[in-house]
């Protein structure tokens, strides 16, 4: 199977229902996002992190092209025989267990941080505004285009990135700015 198909030559993608549309779609957009944000949590686990937190990171970015397939999927054709394609209450509640579980080990927030700190962390951070833009794409098309567990997952998500900054940083003895 080659790279290159030259159909998207023209500025057109296809969409799993067979459609074609314009890469400038609001569909296209919001899983490029959700592509951008798996790219940028593969950053961070280039930087270097805990292999609990790097095991958590690694099931987000599968679950992050489930979520990527489920938006190039609008009319579920391809989502409802897939198991791998699927994100919903399993998954947002390992979530919030993970989110439980690294902030245990911080100390109450009080008041604003700055992003930074590690390098890792630093990344985390990043990867959390970049989730917090897809999910706004994601919006866009709205509710009754995208599954409801879909935009909760991507909602936790950006919490738990933010929590995994955080404790990443902590781990690292990197200090929070207020």
């Amino acid at each position: 199977m080659k790279i290159y198909t030259r159909t998207g030559d023209s500025g057109e993608t296809g969409l799993f229902d067979g459609r074609r549309v314009s890469k400038s779609d609001l569909r296209v957009d919001a899983y490029g996002e959700v592509d951008e944000l798996n790219a940028s949590i593969g950053v961070v686990l280039a930087a270097g992190v805990d292999p609990d937190v790097a095991e958590m990171l690694q099931a987000i970015q599968r679950d992050l092209f489930a979520v990527g397939g489920r938006l190039a999927d609008p009319t579920r054709r391809v989502a409802e025989r897939v198991d791998k394609m699927h994100v919903g209450p399993v998954e947002i509640s390992r979530l919030e267990q993970w989110i439980d579980r690294l902030e245990s080990e911080l100390p109450p927030l009080r008041r604003f941080i700055l992003p930074g700190g590690s390098t890792a962390g630093a990344t985390l951070h990043l990867a959390r505004t970049i989730c917090r833009r897809a999910e706004r794409r994601i919006v866009l098309l709205g509710a009754d285009e995208v599954p409801a567990d879909l935009l909760a997952y991507v909602n936790r998500l950006s919490d738990f990135l933010f929590v995994a900054a955080r404790a990443v940083n902590h781990r690292a003895g990197a200090p929070e700015l207020e």
